[in-house]
């Protein structure tokens, strides 16, 4: 069976390399470089984590993920998942329909030994957090993040090493369809690639091939800010771990010093409407603004740090935030593999699997092709999504 993958992020490497262990002869088509520079996937780093509120469909899955991410250190040259654990903090007590709260008694009955901490607690243990800004919370030593880009590229090189056709430099330009069916994918180069199975894993591009998607996809940038201390030592994984800073009701996460001497901040919020083909993405100086505000009343020693990298993280968003893996029902021999909403590169060890089954005909109920969703609340427990706010409208543009 020939399979044609369109998009090299964590979803079509991920699929690729699952599909190929299945027997399939795989074909994976990126525009390049892989990583590419604008996909959601390529960052210096990425949160790994299980706790997800009350959701323990997706603390399950996160179970699994975390014991192939494990998995994939024991195999790789050196490691690329960083168990430093992670730690959510309320600037107010923990209480039920919280996402501490219930991310806190959801790891316990599970049989996982998350830390308790209360104001004295945070203040001891870490030290760049103003005292009294945050008042309950939890560690969780299950967790940490993950060298989001060098992951891609570890992958990728596997993937060749098992007989995917990797064309890093050849992007998809369309599908091709004989009567009712697809039949495989045609390059900007003119190339058409023949398949028995196509599956389209192109992020906020996913739309511009499949254009039925439109209104329940979109592009949304999140602000990403690297930040250079003066002093490194008070960010360190053993006292700065993986952090989200009462992040349902801020958007605000963080991770500790990068070994080239950054921390790097960023917000899972509302974020703004981002074309996924956009040259510009820039921060914008309310984004800057903001961070400043919150950093002054959270990290008074990264206040006044230099910022010495910027960018919009393009998020492709579904509107329930869940993730859209799926044959189209009309043309099953398409797999739509995307709607990562900022939370997917966590479950790498798992996606390839979850897409490969979707190609094989059996798909996740919770990532169904699912075109009756129309304008819902965003369902992912970590996510800020501002005062009362449902999610977004779709753009109906044609484009995420």
């Amino acid at each position: 069976m020939r399979v044609v993958v369109a998009g090299g992020g964590i979803f079509g490497v991920t699929a690729a390399l699952a599909l190929r262990r299945r027997g399939r002869a795989v074909t994976l088509l990126d525009p390049g470089p892989i990583p590419h520079p604008l996909a959601e996937s390529t960052d210096v780093s990425k949160v790994v984590r299980m706790d997800y509120g009350a959701d323990e469909e997706y603390l399950a899955l996160g179970e699994r993920a975390l014991d192939g991410w494990r998995r994939w250190n024991a195999q790789w040259p050196a490691p690329l998942f960083h168990e430093t654990g992670v730690a959510f903090l309320s600037r107010s007590a923990m209480t039920p329909g919280g996402f501490e709260h219930d991310s806190f008694h959801a790891l316990l009955r599970r049989g996982h030994r998350p830390e308790r901490l209360d104001a004295a607690a945070i203040c001891g243990r870490f030290s760049a957090y103003r005292r009294g800004v945050f008042v309950d919370g939890y560690y969780n030593p299950e967790g940490g993040w993950a060298e989001a880009a060098a992951v891609v590229r570890a992958l990728v090189s596997e993937a060749q090493a098992v007989g995917v056709d990797v064309r890093g430099d050849v992007a998809a330009a369309r599908l091709v369809e004989r009567g009712s069916r697809v039949v495989g994918v045609a390059t900007d180069c003119g190339e058409v690639v023949e398949a028995d199975a196509v599956v389209v894993a192109a992020g906020a591009w996913t739309a511009r091939l499949v254009p039925a998607l439109a209104a329940s996809l979109r592009g949304v940038g999140q602000p990403v800010f690297h930040l250079r201390p003066d002093d490194p030592e008070p960010y360190r994984a053993v006292r700065f771990p993986v952090f989200g800073a009462d992040i349902a009701r801020t958007g605000y996460y963080g991770f500790p010093l990068h070994p080239d001497g950054v921390v790097k901040i960023a917000n899972h919020g509302v974020g703004v409407a981002v074309e996924p083909g956009a040259a510009e993405r820039a921060v914008t100086a309310g984004q800057e603004a903001d961070l400043r505000a919150f950093l002054v009343e959270t990290f008074p020693g990264l206040a006044s740090a230099p910022i010495v990298h910027r960018r919009l993280c393009v998020y492709c968003d579904t509107l329930d935030e869940h993730f859209w893996i799926a044959p189209d029902p009309a043309r099953p021999e398409l797999v739509v593999a995307t709607g990562g909403s900022g939370h997917a590169f966590k479950f790498a060890p798992v996606l390839g699997d979850i897409i490969a089954d979707a190609v094989d005909g059996a798909v996740t109920p919770r990532f169904r092709w699912r075109p009756e969703v129309d304008v819902v609340p965003g369902e992912e427990a970590a996510r800020h999504h501002g005062p009362g706010e449902a999610h977004r409208e779709p753009t109906g543009s044609g484009t995420p």
